[in-house]
C-alpha cells in the first residue's frame, strides 16, 4: 500500500477542495478496460465544450468521461517532464506511463504469479502422465 501524503481525512479534504481524494491504487481493476480507460480519460480533455453545451465554472469537457463533463482539471500538459531516454514529452506519453504505473500498482506480483502458474501447469501435466503410466502398469493384468 502507498502511504497517504495527508496525516488525516480532514487535511486531505482541505487540500482537495473539500473532497476526499480517491484511492487510485485499484482504479485499473475497478474500471472496465482498465488502463485504457485511465489513459483515455487523461488525454480526452478539450479546450472548449462543443457548440450547444455550456460548462459551469470549475467544469471541463472530456470526450471520454460519461456525460463528457468532469470537475477535475486536466492533470497533464506537454513538456511537464523531461525523459532521459529522449521519449516524447507529450500528454499521450505521460498518460500512457501513468496508466501503466497504475496497472502495476493494482497488481505488483502479476509477473511472478504468471511465471509460477506456468511451472505449476507443467508439473501437473508431467504428474498426470506419470499417474496414467502407473495406473496402466497396476491394472495391466485386469481385463
Amino acid at each position: 500500500r502507498f502511504v497517504s501524503p495527508y496525516p488525516n481525512h480532514a487535511a486531505a479534504k482541505f487540500a482537495n477542495n473539500g473532497a476526499l481524494p480517491p484511492d487510485l491504487s485499484l482504479i485499473v481493476k475497478a474500471r472496465h478496460a482498465g488502463a485504457s480507460y485511465i489513459k483515455a480519460l487523461m488525454v480526452g480533455y478539450k479546450d472548449e465544450a462543443p457548440h450547444g453545451h455550456t460548462l459551469m465554472p470549475g467544469q471541463y469537457w472530456n470526450e471520454y468521461m460519461p456525460g463528457h463533463v468532469i470537475a477535475m482539471p486536466p492533470p497533464l500538459s506537454d513538456g511537464m517532464i523531461a525523459y532521459e531516454d529522449g521519449s516524447p514529452e507529450t500528454v499521450e506519453q505521460y498518460a500512457s506511463d501513468v496508466a501503466h504505473f497504475l496497472k502495476w500498482a493494482a497488481d505488483p506480483y502479476m509477473e511472478d504469479r504468471k511465471r509460477i502458474g506456468l511451472r505449476v501447469l507443467l508439473f501437473l501435466l508431467a504428474f498426470a502422465g506419470l499417474m496414467y503410466a502407473i495406473k496402466k502398469r497396476v491394472w495391466a493384468d485386469q481385463h
